[in-house]
């Protein structure tokens, strides 16, 4: 019986994702998944530092600000559900209390 291009392309396709869905370890001969050529890649590249230094991080960024832009967004919304949001998330902070009186106007 002769396939069609198109029944031969389905059929190759589904033997293709019966293969990923077996796991690596049952992989053609020669085939490795994805994720693991992306990481040979990466454990290559290693060893092109400047200055033989390891890349640093950027440093983490303040937290409060973070909760500060939070604040902005609920205050430029100017929802209860907003201000609501916000205090469930950082009921802790100083600018919780500007929320709470936030809500307060918005009961008038």
């Amino acid at each position: 019986m002769k396939l069609s291009p198109l029944s031969a392309g389905l059929i190759g396709a589904l033997i293709g994702a019966l293969a990923m869905l077996a796991g690596p370890d049952r992989l053609p001969i020669g085939e490795q998944p994805v994720m693991a050529s992306k990481a040979n890649a990466d454990e290559s590249s290693k060893g092109n530092t400047k200055g033989g230094r390891a890349p640093s991080m950027p440093m983490a960024r303040d937290p409060s600000a973070a909760v500060a832009e939070e604040f902005e967004a609920a205050r430029r919304t100017g929802t209860r559900q907003a201000f609501e949001l916000f205090i469930a998330r950082h009921g802790d902070d100083p600018l919780a209390e500007q929320a709470r009186a936030e809500l307060k106007r918005l009961s008038r």
